[in-house]
């Protein structure tokens, strides 16, 4: 019998959540996220201020709805593009067989010796810190997970019927990927863009936190954490905010990843 996981329920909530506020939050809350008011520094949480003020004044209930836009935003673009990367090169090896699959995959092999993470950091490092280039970095960390995921898939689809069939109609190897096979492919593609999307989240708030992501006074949950450490035991506020941010939007995307497992277990 067939059911809901709540897993998934509560993933989506917290991922509907996180959506909202990033989205609608910075209407909602109209404070200037870069408003300094001297007199405010170090104000614990108040009526005025639910979340206080850090070292400068700044709102932090603000700071934290920017971040969320930026962390939300900042994980979706990477994770188009390295599906879309990852997804291509990976459809392409799978189609091709042969030396050209062993080819790639074998420089996917590569990319992947080196530890995702560490990856990142060292392309961050020489990119500088920026949006563009943090965007760069998080992409050449994440697109290699998608390559052999459908590379995968392809293999053990290419000789159904209606490829076969396809084929004998002339279709294209572009052709084949992109309307015969990747429809079929959808259901393991989401499951890990959402472990992706919170992979991401975490990734872009430890790059802030080391410098090497969006630089300040731009609200991002790791520079918060950051700019809050030397004030962890008079305003432990000032960490614990985007800390449990940083935790729910993770958590969110892991448990709606895990819905989508037994959801598609179930629909097999």
């Amino acid at each position: 019998m067939r059911h809901r996981s709540p897993s998934l329920l509560i993933g989506a909530a917290i991922v509907t959540t996180l959506a909202l506020l990033a989205t609608l939050g910075p209407i909602v809350v109209h404070t200037d996220p870069l408003a300094i008011d001297l007199q405010q520094a170090l104000h614990g949480p108040s009526r005025e201020h639910w979340l206080g003020c850090d070292s400068i004044g700044r709102d932090v209930l603000t700071r934290i709805v920017r971040g969320a836009r930026l962390s939300v935003t900042v994980a979706a673009i990477v994770v188009a593009s390295s599906l879309i990367v990852g997804s291509l090169i990976g459809g392409a090896a799978g189609l091709a067989g042969g030396r050209i699959d062993g080819f790639i995959m074998r420089l996917v092999d590569i990319v992947m010796a080196f530890p995702g993470f560490l990856l990142a950091i060292a392309l961050a490092a020489i990119l500088g810190p920026g949006l563009r280039d943090l965007l760069i970095a998080l992409t050449a960390m994440g697109w290699t997970g998608y390559a052999r995921l459908v590379r995968g898939e392809v293999l053990s689809l290419r000789e159904r019927e209606y490829v076969a069939a396809a084929r004998a109609l002339g279709a294209s190897g572009w052709r084949l990927l992109l309307r015969h096979l990747m429809p079929s492919i959808v259901g393991p593609l989401a499951v890990r863009a959402s472990f992706g999307i919170s992979s991401i989240i975490v990734a872009e708030a430890a790059l802030s936190f080391l410098g090497l992501g969006v630089p300040p006074p731009t609200p991002s949950w790791g520079n918060m954490l950051q700019a809050g450490q030397p004030f962890l035991l008079i305003a432990p506020y000032l960490t614990m905010a985007p800390g449990i941010a940083i935790g729910l939007a993770a958590l969110g995307f892991n448990l709606l990843g895990d819905g989508l497992v037994v959801l598609n277990s179930n629909r097999q």
